[in-house]
């Protein structure tokens, strides 16, 4: 959850510097593109386990801060990196969304005097999530699948736990399932949530959109008599 806020954070915040009309900006979203995606989230994970070993403080000009504490805490190097990773995904994902409205809508804005930071937060984006929210729950799903690899930097998770169990018991199969119940447990509910914010952005452009999950569960089984 947390990396996915990074991601959603940055990957947002990245997706207007591209579509930005100042070339510097622009250049820098690029380039933190064109490395995060470019290389295996794997490959990031170890780089970052691996930095408390290459540097322990930095100097600031002024002063000399300790690194030591913050890169020996797996939990956070995990959540950064999965973070970092995630919104080089989730910056293209916001800009398919933000392209996909229509060019009038930013021409009326602009004849209402609002400026383009404005028109992005109060007229674009809320339009956009219609199409943004659904692969956003994708990565959302393939984020908590991903989260197996943590294991490289030495932080126990789910995958890792049920491992180190099997290794004593020897009962592999067995805790395997139990891993994969989990996952699917935890998915089901996010599937659940990612339906009802979808019905939620869906409304306002559809003319009948159709009824939530929660509401045609209600129906279903505890009918009006």
């Amino acid at each position: 959850v947390l990396a996915m806020l990074i991601g959603v954070a940055l990957g947002a915040t990245l997706a207007v510097m591209r579509m930005s009309p100042n070339p510097v900006l622009r250049g820098v979203a690029w380039v933190y593109l064109w490395i995060f995606r470019g290389t295996p989230v794997y490959v990031q994970l170890v780089f970052w386990g691996l930095l408390g070993s290459l540097y322990q403080s930095i100097n600031v000009g002024f002063a000399e801060v300790e690194l030591e504490p913050l890169l020996k805490n797996a939990f956070l190097l995990a959540v950064l990196g999965l973070g970092l990773n995630e919104a080089a995904y989730m910056a293209e994902i916001v800009r398919s969304g933000i392209s996909s409205v229509p060019e009038g809508q930013m021409e009326a804005s602009k004849a209402l005097g609002m400026s383009w930071g404005m028109t992005m937060r109060r007229t674009v984006l809320p339009q956009a999530m219609r199409i943004i929210i659904p692969p956003t729950g994708n990565e959302l799903i393939s984020m908590l699948k991903t989260t197996s690899l943590v294991s490289v930097i030495a932080l126990p998770e789910l995958l890792y736990s049920v491992q180190n169990i099997y290794a004593r018991t020897f009962e592999v199969i067995p805790l395997l399932m139990v891993a994969t119940v989990w996952y699917l447990v935890i998915l089901t509910a996010l599937s659940i949530v990612q339906h009802h914010i979808e019905w939620h952005f869906s409304r306002g452009a559809l003319r009948n959109p159709p009824p939530s999950l929660f509401a045609t569960i209600y129906r279903t089984f505890l009918p009006r008599k």
